[in-house]
């Protein structure tokens, strides 16, 4: 399947020169342009990816992978396989391997980006939802990002759909730690309605697809799921305010288990932390920096939807939607939309900038968007047949 096809791909290859100029030139960059050895164009063609599933047998407590798919602006040498989550150990995988134990975050030649990896693990969560045995959705695993001190999460749309399903005997708990622990309960505060109303199918598809568009959503803990109290403030990362740049030296962390079965997700699941950089940037519109490359590492795995990508200045630049799922981690791509967009489509959506989420309490975020998950719920139930 072609990854993106260009917009102007018919034109002489003199106007071709004029047009990737003129179009690069009008890319937001937050530092010097890049150097000549790289083309940057922001005219693509979004195209429509797989997002395999991880599915687990349904039992009373049970977990799967959710993947995402992403666009992209160009890639020169777009790979041939469908998208998913990352995840890992930090081998090199090529099929099925014993649950991937790391129980410490590596190190980089980078010391900021090493404390910075530190925080992106305190602040990581995996997110584990249960669907009831003989329901026509599966029970996943995801990962996401605490992002302010109140306990905002920031994950996916496609796997904070789950949570709309309260009512229908689904059941998703947030945990954390090395393996990961229950830790807390938490609530809907924010899913985009657009990616909802666009992609209800996801739920029971086995294979499903989409493009990481309006993928986002944002989860506020609304309690603790152990004796231990749950009370703010959280250990989290700021939401970045400005487009990365290709070049940067970033980290990734979620809480990925394509290799796992099922009683190891619930009982073995380890955060992978690893180092990379932005290898490409893609775009939904015209001139925005909307989806992030980040090549292929341990970190490409199912399971990896909403994990995290930051930068050495402790900010989160994006949250991982998409990735391809076959083949050794290493030749894999790995794909984030990028904190920028997130906060471009929430403002679009809502008509409020993000920091009124981030800053009210969480109780009234969720409040606030209660009648909305309730509408979205009814979409997500006529798609079932229920």
């Amino acid at each position: 399947m072609e990854r993106f096809t260009p917009y102007l791909g018919g034109l002489a290859v003199l106007a071709m020169i004029v047009v990737l100029a003129m179009v690069s030139s009008r890319v937001s960059l937050r530092t010097a342009a890049p150097s000549t050895s790289h083309v940057f164009s922001t005219v693509v063609v979004v195209p429509r990816f797989s997002l395999p599933v991880a599915h687990l047998p349904p039992f009373a407590s049970s977990s799967s992978e959710t993947a995402t798919s992403a666009p992209k602006i160009k890639h020169e040498t777009p790979p041939a396989e469908p998208v998913r989550h990352a995840s890992a150990s930090l081998a090199t995988a090529e099929g099925p391997a014993p649950a991937p134990l790391q129980s410490s975050v590596p190190l980089s030649p980078n010391t900021a980006l090493n404390a910075v990896a530190s925080e992106l693990r305190n602040a990581l969560v995996n997110i584990l939802c249960y669907a009831p045995a003989g329901s026509k959705i599966h029970s996943i695993s995801g990962s996401g990002v605490i992002i302010s001190s109140q306990g905002i999460i920031l994950t996916n749309a496609h796997v904070a759909q789950y949570f709309l399903l309260a009512d229908q005997g689904v059941s998703c708990v947030v945990r954390t730690g090395s393996p990961a622990r229950d830790a807390y309960t938490a609530e809907i505060a924010f899913i985009s309605p657009a990616w909802v109303h666009a992609n209800a199918a996801v739920l029971s598809e086995a294979a499903p697809s989409g493009t990481g568009e309006h993928d986002y959503a944002f989860l506020a803990i609304s309690g603790s799921a152990t004796e231990a109290p749950a009370a703010a403030p959280f250990p989290y990362l700021p939401l970045a305010a400005y487009p990365p740049q290709v070049g940067d030296a970033v980290v990734i962390g979620s809480y990925g288990a394509q290799f796992l079965q099922a009683d190891q997700i619930e009982h073995s699941l380890f955060p992978t932390i690893v180092f990379g950089s932005i290898k490409d940037r893609y775009t939904f519109n015209e001139d925005t920096t909307d989806v992030i490359s980040l090549g292929g590492s341990v970190a490409a795995q199912e399971g990896s939807s909403g994990g995290g990508v930051a930068e050495a200045d402790g900010a989160l630049v994006g949250t991982i939607t998409t990735s391809t799922i076959t083949g050794s981690t290493a030749s894999r791509s790995l794909d984030a939309i990028t904190a920028s967009y997130v906060r471009g489509a929430f403002a679009s959506e809502t008509g409020k900038p993000l920091e009124s989420l981030l800053t009210e309490s969480t109780t009234t975020a969720v409040a606030d968007f209660a009648s909305d998950a309730s509408a979205l719920e009814s979409v997500l139930l006529a798609s079932l047949g229920s």
